[in-house]
This record gives C-alpha cells, sequence and structure tokens, in this order.
C-alpha cells in the first residue's frame, strides 16, 4: 500500500504515462546532457591553451585537483537542465512536480540537514581517530572555494535526485503498481552507473553501497511524498565524501583529507563499505522516523 502523499507526488506523472514517454525523455536528457557536457569541453580550450588542454581532459577520469572536482560537479548543472526541459516536453506537465510541493520539499531538505550534519560530524571524527587520514588541500584554498563548492553539489546531488527518485520513480509508478520495478529500478540504475572498474573485486561492494542509499531514498521520497529528504539527506553525505574525506583515488580534488588505502584496497576498502551500508541504515530509520 503505499501512501497518500506519494499518490499526490504522482498524480502529475498519470497524465502521460506512456512507457514511449519515458523512453523518448530519458533520450533527450542525455543527448541534453551530453550536449551541455561537449560545450564545457570546447570552452575548456581557449582557457587553457593547446599546450595543457589534452593531459587536462585526462585528468577528469579521476578529478585530483580543485579545477577538475569543480569542473565535473558544473557538468551536473546539464543533467538538471536536461530532466527540467524533458519532462514538459514530453510529459505535458511542470517540472515542479518533480520536486513535490515546495514546502514539503524545502521542509524535508532543512529537516535532514538538521539532524544529518551533526551525526556526519561525529562519523568523520569517529573515522579521522580511527583512520591514519591524509592531509589533502591546503585548507585556506577549501575555505576559499567552500561557497562553490557546496553550490555545485546542490545542483549535483539536486539533478541525481530529480531524474532518480523524481523523474523515473514518478514515472514509473504511475504505470506499475510493484515496488520492484517503481522503487527498485531506478535504484538499480543509480548503483549500475556508479560502477568503477578500477574498484577491481570492490566494484560490487560499492555498487551495494548506492543500492542501499538508492532505496532507502526511494523508500523516504515515498513515505513523505516530495524530494526533500533524499535531496537533503544525499546532500550531506557527498559534502562529507567530496569536501571533507575522500577515498584516494576517486574525487579528491577539493576533498581536506583522503583516505589511506584506495578503492582496490582488499583489507580497508570491504570493512569501509561494510560500515557505510550500516550507517545507511541507521540514517534511514531515524530519517523515516522523522516524517
Amino acid at each position: 500500500m503505499r501512501s497518500a502523499l506519494f499518490e499526490a507526488y504522482i498524480e502529475s506523472a498519470r497524465l502521460y504515462p506512456e512507457l514511449w514517454r519515458t523512453f523518448a525523455a530519458i533520450a533527450v536528457m542525455l543527448l541534453i546532457y551530453l550536449g551541455f557536457f561537449a560545450l564545457m569541453i570546447v570552452a575548456a580550450f581557449p582557457v587553457l591553451g593547446p599546450l595543457n588542454y589534452f593531459g587536462w581532459l585526462r585528468g577528469l577520469t579521476a578529478p585530483a585537483t580543485p579545477g577538475h572536482t569543480l569542473f565535473v560537479l558544473g557538468s551536473f548543472v546539464g543533467m538538471g537542465l536536461a530532466v527540467l526541459i524533458a519532462t514538459p516536453a514530453l510529459h505535458y506537465r511542470e517540472p515542479g512536480s518533480l520536486f513535490g510541493p515546495l514546502r514539503d520539499t524545502l521542509r524535508g531538505f532543512f529537516k535532514a540537514l538538521a539532524v544529518l550534519t551533526p551525526l556526519y560530524a561525529l562519523l568523520f571524527a569517529a573515522i579521522a581517530l580511527g583512520t591514519p587520514l591524509e592531509p589533502n588541500l591546503d585548507p585556506t584554498t577549501w575555505l576559499r572555494l567552500l561557497p562553490l563548492a557546496l553550490v555545485l553539489i546542490v545542483i549535483q546531488t539536486g539533478s541525481e535526485e530529480l531524474i532518480f527518485r523524481g523523474y523515473l520513480q514518478q514515472q514509473l509508478a504511475a504505470r506499475f503498481a510493484a515496488r520492484a520495478i517503481w522503487m527498485g529500478l531506478p535504484a538499480l540504475i543509480f548503483a549500475a552507473l556508479h560502477f568503477n572498474p578500477a574498484a577491481g573485486a570492490n566494484a560490487w561492494f560499492i555498487m551495494a553501497t548506492v543500492l542501499a542509499f538508492a532505496l532507502a531514498a526511494a523508500d523516504l521520497t515515498e513515505r513523505s511524498g516530495s524530494l526533500g529528504i533524499a535531496m537533503g539527506w544525499h546532500f550531506v553525505n557527498n559534502v562529507s565524501a567530496i569536501l571533507m574525506c575522500s577515498v584516494k583515488g576517486t574525487i579528491t580534488g577539493l576533498a581536506l583529507y583522503v583516505t589511506p588505502f584506495d578503492l582496490s584496497d582488499t583489507t580497508w576498502a570491504p570493512l569501509s563499505m561494510g560500515l557505510d551500508i550500516l550507517v545507511i541504515y541507521v540514517i534511514w530509520r531515524l530519517l523515516r522516523a522523522r516524517i
């Protein structure tokens, strides 16, 4: 039985629920996103110059400098625009309907921030005490870039939530009753897109962790009838993972600290991901109780 709030949340998706529209919208989103990214790549050429350009582009595969990380985060502007353009174009519905009621979305977002910010601060302190973290970015540079980084992480996490817990979850729920489809399928796609071959055997552990988060965020969206809580959790999580402490070899360009191990480590990495799943479960229960 789906919550009444969720039924109201997907009401506009029921107007034009045809699957061909969903597939067409996904294709349009992909074209817009790739087109925006291509424009960013082209615009970078006159800034970097021919001598530095191609070497700089190679660094985007594992962003280890502030410039690379800001560029990658900025590319999600295209993703957000893509879903906001494709949804009204193919389904004739207001882009704001992807968020749910504005008041509920904002309240859920700031509620998640209020609950999770101190919790993640405690987790970071515990990790710092138990793991010999390595200093990464100079604190002065970190503080100078912090406002821009926070805005871009809002855009990055918000864009992902708009597509997976917003657009896909709504359109599939308007068409299918089975949770395995409207909740499970977007979560599986979200997890698959985080597959990282550089992690070796740990790649499957990473996908399992991402899948756990995606399912928890989907459930919170269904319970609350808006994207606010999922967006707030995603934002706090990525601030922690991108700005505070990043796993070595991932997106480390804006992180104050990096772990002493990388994703392919077979001792610490699986333990860390196992703890992540436990933390996800605890946070999910905590936020669920707040709805």
